[in-house]
């Protein structure tokens, strides 16, 4: 049976990293695995883009506070295959259960008018700018 082996560059990196998780899941401390994300911005808005592959739009939610944008996604657990000496699988890096990703607004974006749509996997957020008023010239009367 052939054995399916992630490729690292940095191999030595990967296993620090996998151990010092461990380490810190066995204190109850290990830190959560986020999705990905992009961010751009246009001169009329902002576009973040988030992976949620597994996740259905139902399980997606957002929130807007003080300028903070909040992306929160939340599953019911799968059920694990088990075999005699345990789990079937020996390397979990998909998106765990539940997740939470925040991002901060600029002064200039309009939190009342934020669109979002869900499409295979990718939850993409439209926030429109706000309008800087234009200058205009005030007489003076003497």
């Amino acid at each position: 049976m052939a054995t399916l082996v992630k490729w690292a560059p940095f191999g030595d990196l990967d296993l620090v990293e996998r151990r010092m998780r461990r380490m810190l899941e066995d204190f109850g401390v290990a830190p959560a695995q986020v999705p990905a994300a992009d961010v751009m911005e246009t001169e009329k808005e902002l576009i973040v883009k988030l992976d949620a592959p597994g996740f259905d739009e139902k399980q997606l939610s957002l929130e807007i506070t003080d300028h903070m944008l909040t992306v929160k996604g939340e599953k019911t657990e799968e059920k694990e295959e088990k075999g005699e000496n345990g789990p079937t699988f020996h390397l979990r890096e998909r998106l765990e259960n539940r997740f939470e990703r925040t991002f901060t607004l600029p002064t200039e974006a309009d939190v009342e008018h934020v669109g979002a749509h869900f499409k295979k996997g990718v939850l993409e957020v439209h926030v429109p700018k706000l309008e800087h008023p234009k200058p205009r010239t005030i007489s003076i009367k003497a």
